[in-house]
């Protein structure tokens, strides 16, 4: 499906946001989010402090970009999964590629990006309720998939634990393997995760 064209008032207010979120990722990358003033991220974008709040409401939201697609592809994941692959394999391999796998590649912004988020608890905290908002309709799928009723708590609880499940990449030395064990525990229980251990 194509989209018009944007008019010139449109590409105004997408060029203004974009150079407001340029500024302020710089100013968090050189000095650090909490050392960093609205108004001198105003500053550096030359627009006012009114302005700035008008395209970023929060601090937090200046690092992140909302992504109106990102819901529709994480509900993708699970309803387009290959066939025989379970609902918590294909929320792994989504997590994996949009949580991990952008900062694998060698992109140094990208992974300076994702040091700032893990060491800066309120962008953390940002970016996990910017996942969790999905998690009704996640659920929604998760039951219409599985045969269930919409309103079974086993479907809500899946959507909110695989929502939750990255948050263990953060300031781990292997995000892979922290994001890999988190939904092996969904998939296989935790009994599984405790066999040869002494206490169960």
């Amino acid at each position: 499906m194509s989209h018009p064209p944007m008019g010139r008032r449109e590409r105004k207010k997408a060029a203004t946001r974009q150079a407001i979120a340029d500024a302020a990722l710089h100013l968090f990358l050189e000095r650090g989010y909490d050392e960093v003033g609205i108004r001198e991220i105003a500053d550096a974008a030359d627009v006012s402090t009114t302005t700035l709040f008008k395209h970023f409401p929060v601090k937090e939201a200046l690092v992140f970009d909302e992504d109106s697609g990102q819901e529709a592809r994480l509900l993708a994941a699970v309803r387009e999964r290959p066939e025989g692959q379970s609902i918590p394999a294909a929320l792994r391999e989504h997590a994996l590629t949009t949580r991990v796998a952008a900062g694998e590649g060698g992109d140094a912004r990208f992974a300076a990006f994702a040091d700032l988020v893990a060491r800066t608890p309120a962008l953390r905290d940002y970016a996990q309720n910017m996942w969790l908002r999905h998690a009704a309709a996640l659920a929604r799928v998760i039951a219409e998939e599985s045969g269930l009723a919409a309103d079974d708590p086993v479907c809500g609880a899946l959507a909110h634990f695989a929502l939750e499940a990255p948050r263990a990449a953060y300031a781990h030395e292997n995000p892979r393997e922290a994001i890999v064990r988190a939904f092996d525990l969904l998939e296989h229980g935790w009994s599984r995760q405790l066999s040869g251990t002494r206490r169960r």
